[in-house]
């Protein structure tokens, strides 16, 4: 009998009649003879709800007890799930992560998944018994509580596929699957019924909203078959797999927008070997990660070092910057928080010359300046001002030609 791991969203479960709209949903794949688990997110807002409300109580949340706190928003969509389907006259049962358990390690708000027993889930599935598993969420070695990170619901459905060797990962959110840039943003933005899991990997890393880009690497690693499609009944979808080669001829499959980064600079840096390593180690204990880095050319000695981060993690990344500046010897250190991330993704970046020089061109005609630029085999990024985010996209979605056919 085929296993189909079935993930929703928030949006998906905003109140009770949208849950009973999915158990609905729920009911149907079951009814043509597949084996399910489901998987939740909090209702809409809820996770925003509680943040707020942690925030009233305490500026400085201790993240062990925001972990707990947040975890209940999945736990409490995942109980009425199962009554939903109860409802319908299906067995389901309803868990938490740690009652699987899910084990993580300890680092909290921003876990990893280090096992996944299925003996539970199996055992459910044995006796006709619908498993509906709180997303997000896990329990570390000290049996605290913890959390895998904005998005981790995705994450949590593609660990149990992976561990459960499902044949279908079907991830239900509010849009149909993916496009070629945000359709809020460009209008004319294509949808794509298949992407691959690099360019999703890339998507998701540099600003699409539609999956964590950690469920997409534990989907690429395990070979999970991923599918997106809408709560609400469209007929089009989006299947993440791996490169075939028919998809070679388009050089790029989207554009995308981050607005989530900001732009540190220790200005005038001893240049001498290690200087790179003292400026970032700190940051890396911290947890922080560190994205694009630029260092100028010496001059007399001396250099700039500049680098992107998220912007959340800027309040955290400054004071220990600061640290680091008067240890070595930099002149000061400048924040940017008014940037934003635009890229060009494609398998076929790699195959065929001058794209970059199409990219960096038409923004250059929209007289956009180019603050800095990364590149991998797949993808061309620069940072410019967030002012001109959107205008951005839609002159290099034009550029490429990904408009609506």
């Amino acid at each position: 009998m085929p296993l189909i791991v079935q993930k929703y969203g928030g949006s998906s479960l905003a109140t009770s009649d949208h849950i009973r709209r999915v158990a609905g949903t729920i009911a149907a794949t079951k009814r043509e003879g597949h084996q399910v688990v489901v998987v939740v997110s909090a209702m809409r807002g809820e996770t925003d709800r509680l943040i707020a409300l942690a925030a009233e109580l305490n500026s400085d949340t201790p993240a062990r007890e925001l972990d707990a706190l947040l975890a209940t928003g999945e736990q409490a969509s995942a109980a009425l799930m199962a009554m939903a389907l109860a409802s319908l006259g299906l067995r389901a049962r309803s868990y938490a992560g740690l009652q699987l358990p899910l084990r993580t390690d300890a680092n909290h708000t921003r876990a990893r998944i280090i096992d996944l027993p299925t003996g539970v889930l199996r055992r459910d599935l044995d006796q006709n018994i619908i498993p509906v598993v709180a997303g997000f969420q896990g329990v570390n070695g000290n049996g605290d509580i913890t959390t895998l990170g904005r998005g981790g619901s995705d994450t949590t459905a593609v660990a149990l596929a992976a561990a459960l060797q499902a044949d279908v990962c079907e991830i239900y959110t509010d849009v149909d699957g993916v496009y070629t840039a945000d359709p809020n943003i460009c209008p004319s933005a294509r949808h794509l019924s298949k992407v691959t899991y690099e360019e999703m990997l890339e998507m998701s890393g540099l600003g699409a909203k539609v999956l964590q880009i950690r469920s997409v690497e534990l989907a690429q690693k395990y070979r999970v078959p991923l599918l997106v499609k809408s709560s609400y009944g469209s007929d089009k979808c989006t299947w993440i797999v791996e490169e075939a080669e028919s998809m070679e001829s388009a050089v790029v499959s989207g554009i995308t927008l981050d607005r989530g980064v900001a732009k540190l600079s220790v200005i005038h840096v001893p240049d001498r070997p290690g200087i790179a390593y003292q400026i970032l180690a700190p940051l890396a204990e911290a947890q922080i990660n560190v994205d694009m880095v630029i260092q100028n050319a010496s001059i007399e000695g001396y250099t700039d070092f500049t680098f992107t981060l998220s912007k959340e993690d800027l309040p955290k990344a400054r004071p220990l910057l600061d640290q680091v500046a008067e240890e070595i010897g930099a002149r000061e250190i400048r924040a940017d928080d008014s940037i934003a991330k635009v890229s060009a993704i494609g398998i076929g970046v790699k195959n065929h010359p001058g794209v970059a020089a199409r990219m960096f061109k038409a923004l250059a005609d929209e007289n956009i300046n180019i603050q800095m630029i990364s590149t991998s085999e797949i993808r061309i990024s620069c940072i410019i001002e967030s002012k001109y985010g959107e205008l951005a996209v839609r002159v290099l979605h034009d550029a490429f030609d990904l408009q609506q056919r």
